[in-house]
């Protein structure tokens, strides 16, 4: 009877606490638009550097002067790592080029593949295995 009632109470915490992380990963297609290529210039705001993926957020002022405020999901931070980034890459008030995709609800939300900083140089957003466009070779 011990063994049950064990098994039930872990079966539950799996349910409850694992399945939390696993819906919050999703692919490319669930969330984003491949039909809705974006390239943004913006000031980076914040950066949030966690798993599953970061998240960049930046103002994009457009031609009219108007300010959106734009948040931009790259890779998970150990691919990202892997590939040089480290949470400094990224600074807030640094103004940065985006090349992604929009989310498929139309908001002020991509999925970034391609980031241009401010010293010229390009890099990847880590986000090329899932699912989505791959960033074009440069």
């Amino acid at each position: 009877m011990r063994s049950h009632i064990g098994a039930l109470a872990t079966g539950l915490a799996c349910l409850l606490y694992g399945g939390s992380s696993v819906a919050a990963h999703h692919s490319f297609a669930a969330e984003f638009d491949a039909t809705k290529p974006v390239t943004l210039t913006g000031a980076v705001t914040k950066v949030e550097w966690r798993n599953p993926h970061i998240w960049v957020y930046l103002d994009v002022r457009d031609p009219a002067g108007k300010v959106t405020s734009w948040q931009c999901e790259g890779g998970a931070p150990n691919q990202l790592t892997r590939q040089g980034w480290t949470r400094q890459t990224l600074k807030e008030g640094e103004v940065v080029i985006i090349e992604g995709y929009q989310a498929r609800d139309a908001t002020s939300t991509c999925n970034a593949r391609v980031w241009k900083l401010s010293n010229g140089k390009t890099v990847f957003a880590g986000s090329a295995d899932d699912g989505g466009p791959t960033p074009p070779t440069r």
